[in-house]
């Protein structure tokens, strides 16, 4: 959350679609029903699963972006075990929220 004050939410699941940590930022509201967001973290999970097949040949996915009429929303793959979900308002700097959050997953691995 620290990365970009347009970022709305960020949490990790793992690849149940539990909840490992995180939420929203504090005073925004969700866009979405309990139920939808939960099939939508249900769809990124079935996307990440899916890309893990592709890595074989491509490579491991890093991230992914879906650009809606009103937020982005961005999939960092965490290793194996972990998928982070962050949603922010469209005109964030996608660049930097990419940036950041990759840079900031890296250094916590050593």
């Amino acid at each position: 959350m620290d990365v970009d004050p347009k970022i709305r939410f960020a949490t990790v699941f793992d690849e149940w679609s539990v909840k490992v940590g995180g939420g929203m930022r504090d005073g925004v509201e969700s866009l979405l029903s309990e139920r939808a967001s939960k099939e939508l973290v249900n769809l990124a999970t079935l996307d990440w699963k899916s890309r893990k097949e592709m890595a074989k040949m491509l490579g491991k996915t890093k991230y992914t972006l879906a650009e809606f009429d009103t937020i982005k929303r961005f999939s960092f793959y965490l290793g194996d075990d972990y998928l982070l979900l962050v949603s922010a308002e469209k005109e964030c700097d996608t660049n930097l929220i990419v940036d950041q959050v990759i840079k900031l997953y890296y250094k916590n691995q050593n």
